[in-house]
């Protein structure tokens, strides 16, 4: 049975355009100490992840609690779940990541069997499969104004049992980033996921488009807004776009809190979500 890697073809398609777009980036190295550029800028909250890339030698922590109502369209829909995610910045403008979500068993009422008596929730809980990726910067200089990053990663096999059908999940993005003045960011991904590697998992995959604007509210810089538009696109479903803004507090430039919460933007693509989280920067 032929076979196609997807993650392959997804790394030169998005490569072609990404170097295109990096000419455009800006070749002045005094950037290093903007705020956009040394305050921490984690890949949560939403779905944009953020073209910021760690240096050699550091690593960054973010994690979460993130809760989404029974209509969601993206997350888990009817869960919570404790999102961690582990950056670590490589070699050659290289930065490798692992993302571990914990799925919640459901609180209040337990569902009912034939006779009306409670039963044992029977749906997936604990470790969901691991994500594993890393970034690889397309643009000539790291933390410019204007930057490219192209990212792969994909689903594993492991987790809980009770998470079934597993099947590995390649996927890709393109990263793009405009500074805006020394403390402002617009902040794109367009990307694509899929489930195994055969042709035919490419008829249920699905693509990604986010449009992101985050900056601080206070010219001390501590606290700050984050506001995202995104949609996906599956053949099955359509398009389902939604919202998502939320406030961060940054008491030190490699610690950050923030608050979420996000809607779908049609019947379809509805499900309130609400999350929380924190992100810590290590290393110079």
């Amino acid at each position: 049975m032929r076979k196609t890697i997807l993650l392959t073809a997804a790394g030169l398609t998005l490569a072609g355009p990404a170097r295109t777009l990096a000419q455009t980036t800006d070749y002045r190295l005094d950037n290093g100490d903007s705020p956009f550029v040394r305050l921490i800028r984690p890949d949560r909250p939403g779905q944009t992840i953020t073209t910021n890339m760690l240096y050699p030698g550091q690593f960054q922590l973010e994690t979460g609690l993130n809760s989404y109502d029974r209509t969601s369209s993206v997350g888990y829909a009817g869960r919570s779940a404790w999102g961690n995610t582990l950056r670590v910045g490589f070699f050659n403008h290289i930065e490798l990541r692992a993302t571990q979500n914990y799925l919640l068993t459901p609180g209040g009422a337990r569902p009912l069997s034939s006779e009306g008596a409670p039963t044992t929730y029977t749906g997936p809980t604990g470790f969901a499969p691991l994500n594993v990726g890393a970034k690889f910067l397309a643009s000539t200089v790291q933390n410019s104004r204007s930057q490219v990053v192209v990212l792969l990663d994909m689903n594993l096999r492991n987790g809980d049992a009770s998470f079934g059908e597993k099947q590995y999940e390649p996927g890709g993005r393109l990263l793009v980033s405009q500074q805006i003045g020394q403390r402002f960011g617009l902040e794109g991904n367009f990307g694509f996921r899929q489930r195994g590697f055969k042709a035919e998992g490419t008829k249920q995959g699905q693509y990604l488009t986010t449009l992101a604007l985050n900056g601080p509210l206070t010219a001390s810089n501590h606290l700050g807004f984050f506001a995202e538009t995104y949609a996906t696109w599956q053949r099955q479903q359509g398009w389902l776009p939604g919202v998502t803004s939320g406030l961060y507090w940054r008491p030190l430039p490699g610690l950050r809190f923030d608050v979420t919460a996000g809607h779908g933007l049609t019947g379809a693509a509805g499900g309130f979500n609400i999350g929380g989280g924190l992100s810590a920067r290590f290393g110079k």
